[in-house]
């Protein structure tokens, strides 16, 4: 039996990050929540909280953190129990189960790098170092930025990615604009955010 894969309860990211003191490694907000960091104010509720972490450095994560229990999600609505051996499976995702509230509270993405380079799971040609996709917000949370978030959203956007792109836009510069419409066009041909003005 593992818990209801719909019992969200998620933090925000102020309190995931009280509990990241000292860690000197590159982590951070994703998702729709680094959206809303990098425009300065929550825009829409969010489902979830999306956490990137580089790899090689997941395994101090799960320490910081005795009263949840790390499951893997397996597709279609399965998961199992962290362990080496699914840890080593495809998924990415570790989600953080809090055993006393019976609910989800976070999502780890494990990201691939190469010492202090990012790079894009969707398409290993494209890397940049941390230093360029990372911002941190007035009192010091990281976040992915726009452009990267925009770009995993692409390839399924939904309503709240639609929002999300709406929200960023105008705010993003026009390097962040390039790069983001540029990297679409590479990970996704022929997508309709790839032309945007």
């Amino acid at each position: 039996m593992h818990p209801d894969i719909d019992a969200w309860l998620p933090w925000d990211p102020p309190t995931f990050t009280a509990r990241m003191p000292g860690a000197d490694f590159p982590w951070m907000v994703a998702g729709g929540w680094a959206i809303d960091l990098f425009v300065g104010e929550q825009t829409r509720e969010h489902g979830d909280l999306e956490i990137a972490v580089a790899s090689s450095f997941f395994a101090t994560v799960p320490p910081r953190f005795p009263e949840l229990d790390f499951w893997v999600p397996r597709g279609e609505g399965k998961l199992a129990r962290m362990t080496a051996e699914t840890l080593g499976g495809d998924s990415h995702q570790t989600w953080a189960y809090d055993r006393a509230a019976q609910a989800w509270r976070f999502d780890v993405f494990r990201e691939p790098h190469d010492g202090d380079i990012w790079i894009c799971r969707r398409d290993e040609s494209i890397r940049r170092p941390y230093s360029d996709v990372v911002s941190f917000t007035d009192n010091g949370i990281p976040y992915l930025n726009p452009e990267v978030v925009l770009l995993f959203k692409a390839k399924w956007a939904r309503d709240k990615d639609q929002a999300d792109l709406a929200t960023a836009w105008p705010r993003m510069s026009p390097g962040q604009r390039d790069w983001f419409r540029q990297a679409v066009a590479q990970v996704h041909p022929g997508h309709e955010w790839a032309s945007l003005e």
